[in-house]
């Protein structure tokens, strides 16, 4: 049995882990694997961290190097549409389903009657739904053999679309660590480095850009700071919100109390993580939050918008932190003060790491292995026996 997946950048450092796991166990099951990366990066990453090709342990064709955005578009369609008229699998999982050259791919499988899934992360809170994208979603998923999706509330996305139950193939979500971490790593740096004493120090990581909404939580914790002012919150990414952010604070002289930390990956950010008392998301649009994943891997409690994807699964209140209803500065105050003035902080850095236990490459990886058997066998049965 042979699987092509496509990928739409290479700077996913999650998505590198899971597909190196991923062909870990196809070699353990004696199947083939290809995995196509459109492009190194996108734009919107450039500021992050850099394309690291050392976690990409998998069979991988590099079509573009650069941005995505900077690829002329006739030749991203020519690439793609060659690549895909010559494919050879007994299943594609396709990058996903809302970009021309998805739909390019799924007309020339269609065409050549061979059996296809995408991938989903979106949700009903992501942008506005429209009936004219909608009904061409519902013709995608349609024509589409299954969808695996990120999470609960992606599922119920396709559902709204039309696709049925037997399409729809769960998968989790997993955070790209460091080679030997563990939980039990992982909890005892969090006690050498938190201090349940100290000022309560808040972490946001990400882009700054206007859907995460970091406004909002300059709003909150500076309300927090009224009965804590010694609080402290650090900003730890980039993007083209920053000026007005820093005009921000300073119009709500919180420069002595917000540190403007810029980006990080590795060591420097899992740090932060273990020094805080929380991460906070505060996300209009998030189909799902991989930093959510990063904090819990690190025994950090979050506070994390009810709009994003991965609170069914990730945020549990009370016990890995709590999620507060989006536009409602009084309910993140409220869950902001709530985790700093805890006094069981042991307590909720356990059922942190208890909570994302399950969420690994390994499983991930092996949910998209599972599926796409399923999905082949539908096509060819003699492929189950195998």
């Amino acid at each position: 049995m042979k699987i092509i997946v496509w990928h739409n950048i290479m700077w996913s450092r999650y998505k590198a882990t899971v597909f190196s796991a991923l062909q870990a166990i196809c070699l353990q099951r004696h199947t083939a694997l290809q995995i196509f990366q459109i492009a190194e990066t996108a734009n919107q990453r450039t500021g992050l961290s850099p394309t690291d090709t050392s976690w990409h342990k998998y069979p991988y064709e590099l079509l573009f190097k650069g941005s995505y955005e900077s690829i002329p578009k006739l030749s991203l369609f020519w690439t793609i549409a060659r690549k895909t008229w010559t494919d050879d699998a007994d299943i594609t999982v396709l990058a996903g389903y809302d970009r021309p050259e998805y739909w390019l791919q799924a007309i020339i499988l269609l065409w050549r009657r061979k059996p296809f899934a995408c991938f989903c992360d979106s949700t009903v809170f992501d942008n506005e739904q429209k009936l004219f994208t909608g009904l061409l979603k519902r013709l995608f998923f349609r024509w589409c053999s299954g969808i695996f999706c990120y999470g609960a509330r992606a599922a119920e996305y396709v559902k709204l679309y039309g696709a049925s139950q037997d399409k729809i193939i769960h998968r989790c979500q997993a955070a790209a660590l460091y080679e030997g971490y563990s939980p039990e790593v992982a909890l005892k740096r969090r006690f050498e480095l938190f201090d349940p004493l100290a000022p309560a120090r808040f972490v946001y990581v990400g882009r700054f850009s206007k859907e995460k909404s970091i406004d909002q939580l300059l709003l909150a914790f500076d309300r927090v700071r009224a009965t804590l002012p010694a609080a402290q919150l650090v900003l730890v990414g980039s993007g083209p919100e920053e000026a007005r952010l820093r005009l921000l604070c300073d119009q709500m002289d919180l420069n002595n109390h917000v540190q403007f930390a810029g980006a990080k990956h590795g060591t420097a950010l899992f740090e932060e993580y273990l020094r805080s008392t929380a991460l906070v998301l505060p996300s209009f649009s998030e189909p799902w939050g991989l930093v959510v994943n990063e904090a819990l891997s690190h025994a950090c409690p979050v506070i994390v918008s009810d709009r994003c994807g991965c609170v069914p699964e990730l945020v549990i209140d009370g016990k890995t932190g709590f999620a507060f209803s989006w536009g409602d500065i009084n309910d993140l105050e409220t869950k902001m003060y709530a985790l700093a003035t805890a006094d069981h902080a042991t307590r909720f850095s356990r059922m942190c790491l208890e909570q994302i236990a399950p969420f690994t490459p390994e499983n991930a990886a092996r949910s998209i292995l599972d599926g796409a058997i399923v999905l082949a066998a539908r096509h060819k049965p003699e492929l189950i026996m195998q």
